[in-house]
C-alpha cells in the first residue's frame, strides 16, 4: 500500500508540474481543436477524393487505401503547423510534439495494416509501432537503443550487435513482405495486358517474385552489419548442400521454368494426365494445380509435367474432335442411319456447325455393321463425357423410333461328323 500510495503521489506531481499548466493546458487544448477540424476536413476531402475516383479506375483502387489515412494525415499537418509557429514565437511545444509523435505512429499502423490481410499479424505490427512510440515520447528510445549496440559479439572482422540483429530482422520482415506485395501487384498488371500470355505471365510473375525477394534478403543481412563478400564461399557450400538435399524441389522448380518456356501448358488448358483430367488452376514454382469436373483440385508435380505423356486438349487450339462409335443390324438402311447420327450431333448446342458432324462406315463385324459419328466442340472444359452421352441418347430415341436396331453378338453353332448309330434289332426269342 505504501507504494502504490507513493506512485499515485508521484503521478499526481508528474500531473501538477507537467500536465496541469497553463502551456500544457493551452496546447492540449489546441491539440483537441485540431481534431474537431481534422475530422470536418477528412470528410469534405473523402467527398471530393470519391467523386473522382469514379471517373477512373486505377484512383478507385487507391481510395480503398488513402481513405483511413485522411484524419490521421489532416491532424498531423495542424499539429506541424503549430510546432513551427511555436517555435517561431518562443512557446513550448513539448505537448505537441508528443501529438505529432502520437499521429505520425497512427499514420503508419493504418497504412500498414491496411496491406496485411492477417488480423494477428497486423496487431503484432500496431502494438509494436506504438511501444517504438511510447519509448520515443518518455526519451527512452535512445537509452535502449545504446544498451541494444552496447550488447554486440565480434565475429572475425565483423561486430554485430543485438541492435543491428533486431534492426537487420525488422528490415527484413519489412522488405519480404514489401517484395511479396509488388510481386502480386505486378501479376495483376500484367492480367491486364492482352499481348502478355498465360505462360510468360507466370513466368515473369516467378522471375519477379524471386529477385525482390532476393533483393530484401541482402538488404536485411547488410542492416545486420554483415559483410556480404564474406557470404561467397559459404554459399557456394550452401548451394552444393542444397543441390544434394533439394534436388526434387530443384528439379519441379526447373521443370516449372521449362514448363513456362516452352508453352507446352498455360492455365486455363484442359489436359489428361495420369487418369487425371481436368483444367490447369494455377502453375506454381513446385507444382501445376489441376481442378477436375468433379471440383478435385490435383497438385501434380512440375516434374511429372515434363517427364509423363500429357494429352494437352486445348494446346494449339480449344476445337476437339468427339469420336460415338455405333454398330447397327445388317437390314438397316446405312443411309438413314447415318442421317440420323448426324442430325444428333447437330441438333446439340455445344456441337459446332464448321467443320460440320460427319458419320463414317467402318467395316461390317461380326454382328453389324461399325459405324462412327464425328463432331467437334470448342469447350473441352466444359466436359467431353457429358457431350458424347447427350449425342448417344437423341441417337437412340431415333433410332427407337425408326426401328432401327443395335445388334446383339450371335453366334451359330453347326455339328458335323458325327452320323446317328443304327438301331439294332432285337429278336424274340421263341418260347419252347
Amino acid at each position: 500500500m505504501e507504494k502504490l500510495q507513493q506512485m499515485a503521489s508521484d503521478f499526481w506531481t508528474w500531473l501538477q508540474t507537467q500536465v496541469l499548466i497553463p502551456d500544457a493546458l493551452i496546447q492540449i487544448v489546441l491539440v483537441i481543436g485540431f481534431a474537431i477540424l481534422a475530422h470536418f476536413a477528412a470528410k469534405l476531402i473523402n467527398r471530393k477524393i470519391t467523386a473522382i475516383s469514379q471517373r477512373g479506375k486505377l484512383l478507385s483502387k487507391i481510395e480503398d487505401f488513402i481513405d483511413p489515412l485522411y484524419f490521421p494525415a489532416v491532424l498531423l499537418i495542424f499539429i506541424v503547423i503549430a510546432q513551427v509557429a511555436g517555435k517561431l514565437l518562443g512557446y513550448p511545444v513539448e505537448v505537441l510534439i508528443i501529438a505529432g509523435n502520437l499521429a505520425t505512429a497512427w499514420i503508419v499502423i493504418r497504412l500498414l495494416t491496411r496491406f496485411i490481410t492477417n488480423q494477428q499479424l497486423a496487431r503484432t505490427v500496431a502494438l509494436l509501432i506504438w511501444v517504438i512510440a511510447a519509448l520515443n515520447i518518455f526519451n527512452l528510445l535512445k537509452p535502449l537503443i545504446q544498451i541494444l549496440e552496447s550488447a554486440a559479439i565480434q565475429i572475425g572482422d565483423t561486430t554485430v550487435s543485438a541492435y543491428n540483429i533486431i534492426w537487420g530482422l525488422l528490415t527484413l520482415i519489412f522488405f519480404v513482405w514489401v517484395a511479396v506485395a509488388l510481386s502480386k501487384i505486378i501479376e495483376a498488371q500484367l492480367k491486364t495486358i492482352r499481348g502478355v500470355t498465360p505462360s510468360v505471365r507466370v513466368l515473369l510473375v516467378k522471375v519477379s517474385k524471386i529477385f525482390l525477394i532476393t533483393i530484401a534478403f541482402l538488404v536485411g543481412l547488410n542492416t545486420m552489419g554483415i559483410d556480404l563478400t564474406a557470404l561467397a564461399v559459404f554459399g557456394g557450400a550452401l548451394g552444393v548442400g542444397l543441390g544434394f538435399g533439394l534436388q526434387k524441389v530443384v528439379s519441379n522448380f526447373i521443370s516449372g521454368v521449362v514448363l513456362v518456356m516452352d508453352k507446352s501448358i498455360k492455365p486455363g488448358d484442359v489436359i489428361e494426365i495420369q487418369d487425371t483430367f481436368g483444367t490447369i488452376n494455377k502453375m506454381a514454382a513446385r507444382y501445376t494445380s489441376v481442378i477436375t469436373r468433379d471440383g478435385t483440385e490435383y497438385l501434380i508435380p512440375n516434374e511429372d509435367m515434363v517427364t509423363q505423356p500429357v494429352i494437352n486438349w486445348s494446346h494449339t487450339n480449344r476445337v476437339v474432335r468427339r469420336k460415338i462409335p455405333v454398330t447397327v443390324a445388317y437390314k438397316t438402311d446405312l443411309y438413314r442411319a447415318r442421317e440420323i447420327m448426324n442430325e444428333a450431333a447437330a441438333a446439340h448446342e455445344r456441337a459446332l456447325e464448321d467443320p460440320k458432324p460427319i458419320t463414317h462406315v467402318l467395316g461390317f463385324g461380326d454382328s453389324g455393321v461399325e459405324l462412327q459419328l464425328r463432331f467437334w466442340i470448342n469447350d473441352p472444359e466444359n466436359g467431353v463425357t457429358n457431350v458424347s452421352s447427350e449425342v448417344m441418347l437423341f441417337i437412340w430415341d431415333k433410332f427407337q423410333e425408326e426401328g432401327i436396331e443395335f445388334p446383339y453378338p450371335q453366334r451359330v453353332i453347326h455339328f458335323a461328323g458325327d452320323t446317328p448309330s443304327k438301331k439294332r434289332k432285337l429278336k424274340k426269342k421263341k418260347s419252347r
